[in-house]
């Protein structure tokens, strides 16, 4: 049926609900599928639609419009719609021009108004020395020291030699003479690095100037800003020459010299117009960080930056290759005392770990001689006095020769509340000295297996007969003594040799190194390892060894170990302030846990057990000397869940140690009794603490273990050679053989040839030119 036709008349407009026509005939009954008739009688009648829209588009149809074709398309394409997107965009554009002149105009007239305002500084400005107070955990003091003896003469440019002068701008500001004051990639550097907490620097001579001068040394914008400012305005108002001149007499170089001559006269003993250009170069790689990089301390650091200032020489056509291919590192004096109130005693070490500590904070030397600083240590005085007390006591009537070192600290903070490293507070620190540790590593060898996919157990048997050879390598335990069927426990409480180095080559000297990194052990340590590591061949620290047993006492969270707590200035504004340390979990309880019970009964079975009948976890090491039958250093490392302490005793320049008698000390002897006096008095009065509940891993052990009960987990296979056996009885067989000796934890290992598996320790000799250290010749053997 036809659709019915529409009256004659004049055209209708749209119909209810229908949008008006538009010139694209978006809304054309005709596109919509409706029919048209002619009104005026003419000559087209009712026509289908296809032929409708073929007459007015051709016979393909309406062209495709863009966007959508749905029914709410149509009204997006308003002409109010897109009025509206223009007005939208044209705010957009008017909020970004504005924006853009901010950007530009907002610091040009900050800028300006820092130039009006700030004052050039002078070198007469820098600040004056004041006293800094360093205090115990309780407040009490621990030393009051003002540098009353710095050296400030003041040198002029033409005084200082043009290589010293080049390499200070070869260490700090390259392109000092071309750079308006300030660097902008610099700049960015310091910024990004503050943000991401990486070291600070950027800063070019000027800024320096500028920092030193006013006094401003903390990170902000605010300073930043005023630094900037003033960077330019000096450059300004001043030749670069008296710049520099100015930044030579008054920048801190460390062991209290303010300026070039100062530090001349505190490095090399001679005025800086004598300075060579090694010396030059090696004085300008300290700008940045003095305390921490001084040779006497850090001369690996020292080093590298000697070098990186030399190069820069070179790159800069400031010196010719062929001198950098001659040139050696310096001979360099050792540090003297610095100003009044630096205590000479044991408390001196204190100091100076603090000292550096506090670089380390960003809370410089300038700092700390300049504003009045209070910096709260974490050294308990009661226990700092015991440490001392118990050295003292022990080495009484022993020879003179022998050198002891004791570090104590918090498992579950991180603060160390006792360091001992010597009685001479401006000498040598033994608690920062690398030693081998000697059996006293074989814990982490434990802590290893312990998470091997088939874990090593407390339990597992190995055979410990002496010697054996693995790979090529003999291995013997102290004096030829056997265990043909040992635990690993047992292994553990006998210093078995054997065992341990079997274990570390089924697993992998890597896995050892791994978890002894993550126990504490700095990173940049135990390199290259072999199967000798796990009877202790790579050198140490004894902070280090109290770090890593304290994270074993933590149930595997490790702190990093600490000594400053608060840092305050004199006018109020507090510098640091470290309320907590956050810990990481790097071994589960249940691992850190087994290595503990695998020392329980170390300190018992060589007779240096706590008083009371306290727990503890313990290990003692010894390493052999080059002199057969003699030992070169020894150690004991032990701890309760809350005080880690570690002890070792040398010499001075790795001669064998002997005790009174003449006998060969041994872990458990001096340094194991200096441990037990320690820590009966560090603990005296304190509540008997508990271990953690133990949960075997692998092969449960034997005995009855300390602590909450335990379960039992699933057994594994150590090794081709571990068996199942009696455990009582062989752990018998062992005490019995074992009882009344004192080789309890020497090793020794030899190559196929039949030498002796030979080690670098340490002596502390003058450096050779071009050796920046105190390391000497080699000894063998590690226990």
């Amino acid at each position: 049926m036809p659709p019915p036709l529409r009256p004659p008349g004049p055209p209708a407009g749209p119909a209810p609900g229908h949008p008006p026509p538009d010139r694209r005939g978006a809304s054309r009954p005709e596109e919509a599928g409706l029919l048209t008739h002619d009104t005026g009688g003419g000559e087209q009648g009712a026509r289908a639609p296809g032929l409708a829209l073929a007459e007015r588009h051709g016979p393909g149809g309406p062209e495709p419009r863009s966007g959508s074709s749905q029914p709410g398309a149509a009204s997006a394409d308003r002409p109010g719609s897109e009025e509206r997107r223009k007005t939208m965009w044209r705010r957009i554009r008017r909020t970004l021009y504005v924006l853009a002149g901010l950007a530009v105009i907002g610091p040009l007239l900050a800028f300006v108004i820092g130039w009006m305002i700030f004052a050039v500084p002078t070198a007469d400005d820098a600040a004056i020395t004041q006293v800094a107070t360093f205090t115990y955990a309780d407040g009490s003091p621990l030393a009051t020291v003002r540098p009353d003896n710095v050296n400030r003469t003041k040198v002029t440019l033409d005084q200082v030699p043009e290589h010293v002068r080049n390499a200070v701008l070869s260490a700090e500001d390259r392109s000092f003479y071309s750079n308006p004051g300030f660097d902008i990639t610099g700049i960015a550097r310091a910024v990004w690095n503050q943000l991401t907490g990486g070291i600070g620097g950027g800063s070019t001579i000027t800024q320096q100037y500028v920092k030193v001068t006013t006094g401003a040394d903390e990170f902000s914008l605010w300073r930043k800003y005023k630094e900037i400012v003033l960077a330019v305005k000096v450059s300004k108002e001043q030749t670069k020459d008296q710049i520099l001149e100015n930044y030579l007499n008054v920048i801190y170089l460390g062991r209290g010299g303010y300026g070039v001559q100062a530090a001349s006269q505190a490095y090399f003993d001679k005025t800086v117009e004598d300075l060579t250009v090694s010396e030059g170069a090696m004085l300008a790689g300290l700008i940045q960080s003095p305390s921490r990089w001084d040779p006497a301390k850090n001369p690996e650091k020292s080093l590298e930056r000697w070098n990186f200032v030399l190069d820069g020489m070179v790159a800069q056509g400031w010196l010719s290759p062929a001198d950098r291919a001659g040139a050696t590192f310096p001979r360099w004096k050792q540090p003297e005392p610095v100003g009044g109130g630096i205590p000479g005693d044991s408390r001196g070490h204190i100091y100076h770990q603090v000292r550096a500590e506090l670089e380390e904070r960003g809370i410089t030397d300038a700092e700390i001689n300049t504003e009045g600083l209070t910096i709260t240590t974490t050294i308990e005085p009661d226990k700092q006095q015991d440490a001392v007390n118990a050295v003292k006591k022990i080495t009484k009537g022993q020879p003179d020769n022998l050198r002891t070192a004791l570090v104590s600290l918090d498992p579950q903070t991180g603060a160390i509340l006792a360091y001992y490293g010597g009685d001479n507070g401006v000498g040598l620190d033994y608690a920062q000295v690398l030693k081998q540790p000697g059996s006293s590593f074989k814990p982490f060898v434990l802590a290893a297996a312990l998470q091997q996919p088939n874990p090593i157990g407390l339990g597992s048997v190995f055979d410990g007969s002496s010697p054996q050879t693995f790979g090529g390598v003999k291995v013997s335990n102290s004096e030829g003594f056997s265990c043909p069927s040992c635990t690993v426990k047992t292994a553990m409480t006998q210093s078995i040799n054997t065992v341990f180095y079997q274990i570390t080559m089924q697993i992998g000297p890597a896995a050892v190194t791994e978890a002894a990194h993550k126990a504490g052990i700095p990173e940049n340590l135990l390199p290259n390892p072999t199967g000798g590591i796990s009877l202790g061949d790579k050198e140490v620290h004894p902070v280090d060894m109290a770090s890593a047993f304290g994270t074993f006492a933590a149930d595997g969270v490790h702190r990093e170990p600490h000594m400053v707590t608060k840092v305050t200035a004199a006018d109020g504004r507090v510098l640091f302030d470290l309320s907590s340390v956050p810990g990481q979990q790097v071994f589960s309880q249940k691992v850190a846990r087994n290595v503990t019970e695998s020392m329980t009964d170390v300190a018992s079975s060589s007779r240096i057990a706590l008083s009371d009948g306290r727990p503890v976890a313990a290990k003692t090491g010894t390493v052999q000397s080059r002199i057969q039958g003699q030992n070169n250093d020894a150690w004991t490392i032990g701890y309760t869940p809350s005080i880690s302490t570690a002890v070792w005793v040398g010499t001075d320049d790795n001669s064998p140690i002997k005790n009174a008698s003449g006998r060969p000390i041994y872990g458990r002897m001096l340094p194991g009794s200096i441990w037990q006096a320690y820590m009966n008095a560090a603990l005296r009065g304190t509540p008997k603490q508990q271990f953690s509940r133990f949960v075997p891993i692998g092969q449960a052990p034997y005995a009855e273990v300390t602590g909450a009960d335990s379960t039992g987990s699933s057994s594994s296979t150590a090794s081709s050679s571990a068996s199942s056996r009696s455990d009582s009885d062989s752990t018998e067989t062992t005490r019995n053989n074992r009882r009344s000796r004192d080789r309890d934890d020497q090793s020794e290992f030899t190559f196929p040839n039949g030498e002796n598996f030979d080690f670098q320790p340490n002596s502390f000799a003058e450096p050779r030119p071009n050796v920046p250290n105190h390391r000497g010749p080699a000894t063998p053997g590690a226990g």
